[in-house]
């Protein structure tokens, strides 16, 4: 007989496919024929309309933080997909998933307390594997496309501490007008649109009602029922899919030197984030 399965297991399973949901991005803007600003028009147009009938009066609870925190989540959003259409897709992920890096950063600034030894490590590590993305063969787009991205990470970190500051029950509301600020801003730049093909559209339509609606209501399913540190831990099968479905779909190959400091990036950050948790390194340690 087929036990249920557990609350618990139910929370990883929602977190790990908000992660694969959430890695689809890459090769679907990479696919996508439109312009950057274009794709964010649609993309966060319908997001919106969708996250609108999924959370209802939710989205409705706002206050100055929770718009402030909107427009940080536009940032990201627009700066993720002109880094992945201008560089390639594993380094707009894998410079943009150093946000963690920047929260480590500012948040003593912000709560004026000393920053741990352990931070002061991992922020060195992660720097050194982001130097490595501007080392090898790169093209002036390809530095442009990095930098572009390493913005999204600082915008995320921004978004990120905006929304750890702010109460829970704003969440929805600043991923809701977040999308409605990038649909607006977009305006001008599809008012030269004549013709979107069903193939752009139906990616689309995935990328609006999928990578970003859903996603964000099955990682908040997932969230209530693990600990935020799995979740932290799950979330990084992201940028180590998001290359791997453009590579297979778009046949698009990341640099060596982008791997390696990938590979540095997320292994720094997950290290700190189970180092961060478990009492027993805070004790021998001392941090």
């Amino acid at each position: 007989m087929i036990q249920k399965v557990s609350e618990h297991n139910k929370g990883i399973l929602a977190v790990f496919f908000t992660a694969i949901l959430w890695s689809s991005g890459g090769l679907f803007i990479k696919l996508i024929t439109l312009t950057p600003m274009q794709i964010s028009f649609f993309r966060c147009l319908i997001a919106a309309v969708v996250f609108a009938l999924l959370f209802r009066t939710k989205i409705l609870r706002l206050n100055v933080l929770a718009l402030v925190n909107s427009f940080a989540y536009a940032a990201v959003l627009i700066l993720f997909v002109i880094a992945t259409k201008t560089t390639t897709a594993a380094n707009a992920i894998f410079l943009q998933s150093t946000a963690p890096i920047y929260v480590l950063i500012f948040e003593p600034i912000i709560t004026k307390t000393k920053l741990q030894r352990i931070n002061v490590i991992t922020i060195s590590v992660t720097f050194f594997g982001m130097i490595l993305f501007f080392m090898g063969d790169i093209t002036p787009r390809h530095i442009e496309g990095n930098i572009i991205a390493l913005l999204a990470g600082i915008a995320f970190a921004w978004f990120f501490l905006g929304m750890r500051k702010n109460d829970k029950q704003f969440g929805e509301a600043s991923i809701f007008y977040g999308n409605i600020i990038v649909a607006i801003f977009s305006i001008p730049f599809i008012t030269d649109i004549s013709y979107v093909s069903f193939s752009d559209l139906w990616m689309l339509m995935f990328l609006g009602v999928f990578q970003i609606a859903f996603a964000y209501a099955l990682f908040s399913y997932g969230l209530k029922r693990i600990m935020a540190v799995e979740a932290s831990i799950i979330s990084m099968f992201e940028p180590v899919l998001n290359p791997i479905w453009v590579f297979i779909g778009y046949g698009e190959k990341p640099g060596f030197w982008a791997i390696v400091g990938g590979v540095i990036i997320i292994t720094a950050i997950t290290a700190r984030t189970l180092v961060g948790s478990t009492d027993f390194f805070r004790k021998k340690f001392r941090f």
